[in-house]
Formats: C-alpha cells, sequence, structure tokens
C-alpha cells in the first residue's frame, strides 16, 4: 500500500506542474465555468461546528436517506437511506451464519398475556408499548402489544420446539420493525417505529449462554471497526443502565463528532428469567428436566445515524466505502468530445468486474452540480474522465476523506487500484475516527473534574463506587450518564468519582443520544 501510494503522490505532484504550466485555473479538463466550488454544498446543510443537531437533520433530509412520515416520530427510509442498510445487513448476516446462528421471523403482533410474564421486562417498556384494542371492527378479547421486542413472542414459541438437550444451542436471529412509542424522536436515532436485527438464543447452561453474550459483543465491535469504520467502546452496563429483564448488559459505544456517546448495539444474558415465565424445559444427558439459559443481542437502524455523526464533514455525509451504496461515481467531461462517453463505460466495467459498486453519471447536469452532489452524499470516490485525461490515458480521481486530493491512475489499472484504494480510505476513516475519540477520552478523579470534562464534549474514564445514587447525581447535576464499563479494569485511582468513597468499578461517563 505505501508503494501505491508513492505512485499516486508522484503522480499527482506531476500533474499539478502541468497544470500550473498550461495555466488552467480550473479541473484539469479546461472545461470552462465548472470549476468545483463546495460552497455550492455546504450552504444547504447547517455549519456542523456551530449546530451539530441542525447539521445532522439538514444531511439526513438533503441527502435523501430519509423523509418524515405522517405520523409523529415514524421516518420514511428512503432508497438511498435503505441501501446503507441492506449492505449493513449483508454484512452482518455474513458474520451471524458463519457463527452457526439461522434467521427466522416471529409475528409483530404479541398477546397482551405474554406480555405481563416478566415483571421486569414489562415495567421497563411499559411506558413506550403500542396496544391494539381494536380489530376487523370489534373489539379484541384480549389486548394485543405491537413489538417493542420480541422476547416474549419468541420465548412462546422456544417453549414448544425445545424437548431435549440435542434441541439445543437454538440460535435464531430475526430482522424485523420495532415500535416504541418514543416522545423525542430524531431520524435513525430514535423513532416510534425503526428496523433491527435481534438474536435470542438458548443454551443448556449459564456459562454457554453468557459466552453467547460476549461473542456477539466482540461481533458488534469487530462489525463496527471493519464495516463501519468506527471505533467503539466495549464494556459492560451498571445495574441501573440494563436491559429490562435480563441479568447482565453489555454495549458498544461510539463518540460522536459533538463528543457524545451513542449506544450502537446491545447484548443480554437473561439467564433463566424468561425461560421459566414461559416454561422452557429440556432433558438433559442425565435424563432431569432443567430451564434453558438464554441470550438475546441487538444492533438497530441507529447505526446509519452513529456513522453519519462519527464521519461527516461540513460537506455532509462521508460514508464508509463497505456500506456506501455507491463506492465509486464516474464523471465524463465533455461528452461530446469523441471516446470520452466510450472510456467512461469501459471504466464501469472494469470496477463491476473487481467488485466495486460503480455509478456512471452521464446525465446533463453540469459536472460541477455533480461534484457537489456527490460530495453532499458522501461517496467514497469520484472519478472524473475528460479530453485531457484520455489522451494521456489516465483518470483523475477525487478521495472524499480527503476533500481536495485529486492523483491520476492509469485507465488500464483502474480495476486493480480502484478495490485498493477503497481499503485505503477506510483505513483512514477509521484512525481519524479513533484520534478523534482518544483526544477528547479524560481520566477524571472528582465531580469538577467530571463537570470539565462533560461540558468540554469528552468521554470521562472514571471509578465509582457502583452505588446507584452516583449514577443520579451525575444524571441530574450533569446531564451525563454512565455508558459501560471496559472489561479492563486495572483501577486509576481508589476514590469514587462522585461520593469520594471506596472504588469498586472503573466506568465511562458521557452525555449521550
Amino acid at each position: 500500500m505505501t508503494k501505491l501510494w508513492l505512485i499516486y503522490k508522484t503522480v499527482a505532484k506531476e500533474t499539478d506542474k502541468t497544470e500550473k504550466k498550461n495555466n488552467m485555473g480550473k479541473q484539469n479538463n479546461n472545461v470552462k465555468d465548472e470549476k468545483f466550488d463546495t460552497r455550492e454544498a455546504v450552504k444547504e446543510i447547517a455549519d456542523i461546528n456551530a449546530d451539530f443537531p441542525a447539521w445532522y437533520t439538514d444531511v439526513v433530509i438533503k441527502t435523501k436517506l430519509v423523509d418524515y412520515g405522517p405520523i409523529k416520530g415514524t421516518m420514511v427510509i428512503r432508497p438511498y437511506g435503505y441501501a446503507i442498510w441492506e449492505n449493513i445487513q449483508r454484512e452482518m448476516n455474513n458474520r451471524f451464519k458463519a457463527t452457526g446462528h439461522e434467521n427466522a421471523y416471529f409475528p409483530l403482533l404479541i398477546p397482551y398475556s405474554f406480555f405481563l410474564k416478566e415483571a421486569e421486562h414489562v415495567e421497563g417498556f411499559a411506558p413506550e408499548v403500542a396496544i391494539v384494542t381494536h380489530a376487523g371492527g370489534e373489539e379484541l378479547a384480549e389486548k394485543l402489544v405491537i413489538r417493542p421486542t420480541s422476547e416474549t413472542i419468541i420465548c412462546h414459541m422456544y417453549s414448544k420446539w425445545v424437548q431435549s438437550y440435542r434441541d439445543l444451542p437454538l440460535l435464531i436471529n430475526q430482522w424485523a420493525n420495532i415500535v416504541r412509542w418514543e416522545k423525542t424522536t430524531r431520524p435513525f436515532l430514535r423513532t416510534s417505529e425503526f428496523l433491527w436485527q435481534e438474536g435470542h438464543t438458548l443454551h443448556a447452561n449459564a456459562q454457554e449462554a453468557i459466552d453467547e453474550t460476549i461473542l456477539i459483543l466482540n461481533l458488534y465491535e469487530e462489525f463496527c471497526k471493519n464495516v463501519l469504520a468506527m471505533p467503539v467502546i466495549a464494556g459492560k452496563k451498571t445495574q441501573k443502565e440494563k436491559f429490562a429483564g435480563a441479568i447482565d448488559t453489555y454495549s458498544i459505544e461510539a463518540m460522536m463528532q459533538d463528543g457524545k456517546s451513542l449506544q450502537s448495539g446491545t447484548t443480554h444474558y437473561f439467564g433463566t428469567r424468561f425461560t421459566e415465565a414461559f416454561d422452557i424445559k429440556f432433558q438433559d444427558v442425565d435424563k432431569t428436566h432443567k430451564y434453558a439459559y438464554e441470550s438475546s443481542w441487538g444492533t438497530s437502524t441507529r447505526l446509519i445515524g452513529a456513522l453519519i455523526m462519527a464521519h461527516g464533514d461540513a460537506r455532509g455525509l462521508c460514508l464508509p466505502p463497505k456500506v456506501a451504496p455507491i463506492q465509486a461515481v464516474i464523471i465524463p467531461i465533455a461528452t461530446h468530445k469523441p471516446g470520452v462517453t466510450e472510456a467512461a463505460a469501459s471504466i464501469k466495467m472494469q470496477l463491476e468486474k473487481a467488485g466495486v459498486r460503480v455509478k456512471l453519471d452521464d446525465s446533463d447536469e453540469r459536472p460541477g452540480w455533480k461534484f457537489n452532489e456527490y460530495e453532499l452524499k458522501g461517496v467514497p470516490l469520484r472519478i472524473e474522465l475528460g479530453p485531457k485525461d484520455l489522451e494521456n490515458g489516465v483518470a483523475t480521481l477525487s478521495r472524499r476523506d480527503k476533500a481536495g486530493e485529486k492523483f491520476v491512475v492509469s485507465l488500464d489499472e483502474m480495476g486493480e487500484k480502484t478495490p485498493l484504494l477503497l481499503g485505503d480510505i477506510h483505513e483512514n476513516m477509521y484512525q481519524k475516527a479513533l484520534l478523534f475519540m482518544q483526544s477528547r477520552t479524560e481520566t477524571v478523579y472528582d465531580m469538577e473534574g467530571l463537570r470539565a470534562a462533560m461540558e468540554g464534549g469528552k468521554f470521562a474514564l472514571a471509578m465509582w463506587c457502583g452505588e446507584v445514587g452516583c449514577e443520579d447525581k451525575v444524571k441530574a447535576e450533569l446531564s451525563a450518564t454512565s455508558r459501560n464499563m471496559p472489561f479492563d479494569q486495572t483501577p486509576v485511582g481508589d476514590k469514587c468519582v462522585c461520593c469520594g468513597g471506596k472504588a469498586k468499578r472503573k466506568i465511562f461517563f458521557a452525555k449521550a443520544y
């Protein structure tokens, strides 16, 4: 990769010299009035530094990722946004299936009596539950819950399917929609209806279920790094912040560019809480009947919001190549000139054979407009091809992750070098996000230090006594919450950051979405 970049930079320098010599002043194809002006795109979205929430909303609407649904708190995921979700699904499915999991689908409507079987679960979800009382013009004999999560309906079915230790482990995931009646909403981050995947697994003993919980947490962490180019902090949630009905909950926390945390995935160890409630027993090898042990885990379309806020900039989206609907866009210049259209089509064929998701935009819009449009939409790589490029046997490339960096690549090598370049874009995006998170993470030792970190938009690593009262105090005074307790519990002090008492756990605090 280093050798490849030396070639790119050398060629780019030679191109710059040629451009200065010819006094071109515009793009290298010398097309009048088509100088790329990023102000055209930037003026459509709020200033990312002045108003981050407004910037986010502008970006998701202007790039046609979503539109607002007719019911408050709902969103319509448009084709460009859904294509990102499809790529996320594909990458995750590959990982789930490689670890022995299968996909299934369970009903949207759940009998209300199911929902009441696990007390902590119903208490945790009651404020967000939507209930159906009438159907077919008549009042229902039993109310139905529109799933806020599927533990209850899935456990009901598992109780029918599991009889013997030979039926275990049962490793099932479903892709579905979920309804939680949120009061404050924002596209992708928190909506009344959203898409997600939820895994629910059964095991013969506690250790297997715990191992599954950690396995998927690690899978999520790897996925965020290698697909979304997004670093996360993995750890265990406090009892106050755990999932309703779980014994233990684990999470991955990502840092957004305003310094807030976004919980991007969770895994849960349920033990036998739900299996006892739904009487899921199996006959073990010793002929005794035992309750199965359960794990659950999920991520959602919130991941799209995460990658927007982790990677976007003043120009709009900056999409990681592995989930970008369009990985490279070809923009032919002066298509009326002989050979330009044909050469652009040839590049497209090369890239498609190399497995690149590529678009050839030969519409009659001005090239400058196209440059702005694909910058706004976060397409990782732009390929320009004009008469002078064709004359030299090259195409001019521009990286979205390094705005303004241009270089040329031989037309004959486009199929070979473009995938390598996309890989380098991914790595650069990850390292940039990692350095940002590291620079905005601070170890603190008392409430004053914690306050300063929260006001500065940082993650705070601290020691904690383990008391809920201290978590409540931090939330009340600083509008911050505990995010998770990292697996590396090497102490950074011996006193609780809040009360000054004896510390028991190392923990991250942050303001969060």
